[in-house]
């Protein structure tokens, strides 16, 4: 099986003393706002179209738009720099597995569906192609918020791509950039005072966001904030360990159990040997 790992930028230092840039201003980004990389994403079968469809199964196709790190960050082939460039513009393994397993919940036949997202208010955290808010959109959530750290990937991608995939009925959309650790400010938060106690997200949708050991914390942090109290769910895939960066599935799963406000079940697991092992996990409040 291959091993997975991160492909830096070489302008990156490699010092592990020195300190991450400072990230940036947590921003709301405009659906409107045009965007800096003209690479043809459309809705229309009249014009240009540089995306790929993606299959998900037979009655279900997404497409992904195509954008590199140097159109938009004046980068190499890079993965991630830190504190500048977190891998947002890649389509990552987890998240098709994620997209993959929704679609199966919502569609599993009777007596019952596992999943409705119908009404649904959803958050996808580092979002990138967002792939899995893009299909609950399509499936009826009524409010979908898409949160990367970069807002230039969600002005350059997320956008374009949310529009290739949802050219009918939208429902309410926001597009937030920002650090883990700030980025609640702007978005819809269970602990809200000015909020009641059905406040925040009923869902939270996350693929590949676990790689990073020194940010498991301040993501998990992010969730409790957000995640609503009664009936919320985060569902999230990835990959059991990241080398080169020490993150993974387990080390988040063994954190949140240590907390113990939460129950975990891991409700799939992926060996197709394009990666090392990917897990999709279910997290909800108990």
């Amino acid at each position: 099986m291959e091993a997975f790992s991160f492909s830096f930028s070489s302008d990156a230092d490699t010092d592990t003393d020195t300190q991450k840039p400072l990230p940036p201003p947590c921003v709301q980004v405009s659906f409107d706002e045009p965007s800096s990389v003209g690479f043809g994403l459309s809705n229309s079968t009249n014009d240009l179209d540089t995306s790929d469809p993606i299959v998900i199964t037979d009655s279900l196709t997404l497409y992904k738009g195509r954008v590199s790190t140097y159109d938009v960050f004046g980068l190499g082939n890079s993965d991630l720099l830190p504190g500048k460039y977190e891998g947002g513009l890649k389509l990552w393994e987890g998240s098709l597995d994620l997209v993959k397993i929704l679609y199966s919940l919502i569609t599993q036949p009777s007596p019952s569906p596992s999943l409705s997202l119908k009404g649904m208010r959803v958050l996808e955290i580092g979002c990138g192609h967002a792939l899995p808010s893009i299909l609950a959109a399509l499936q009826g959530a009524s409010l979908v918020h898409f949160q990367d750290f970069n807002a230039e990937v969600l002005r350059c991608l997320t956008i374009p791509n949310v529009k290739r995939n949802l050219s009918k009925e939208l429902p309410e959309l926001g597009f937030f950039a920002g650090d883990w650790s700030e980025v609640h400010k702007l978005l819809l938060c269970a602990d809200n005072e000015n909020q009641n106690e059905d406040g925040g997200y009923d869902l939270i949708l996350m693929a590949e966001t676990v790689y990073d050991i020194s940010s498991l914390n301040s993501l998990y942090h992010l969730i409790k904030k957000c995640l609503k109290k009664g009936g919320g769910a985060v569902y999230m895939a990835g990959k059991k360990y990241y080398f080169g960066v020490g993150g993974g599935t387990r080390q988040f799963i063994r954190l949140v159990q240590e907390d113990g406000m939460m129950e975990t079940c891991m409700i799939s697991e992926v060996t197709d040997g394009a990666s090392n092992v990917r897990e999709v996990w279910k997290l909800s409040y108990k």
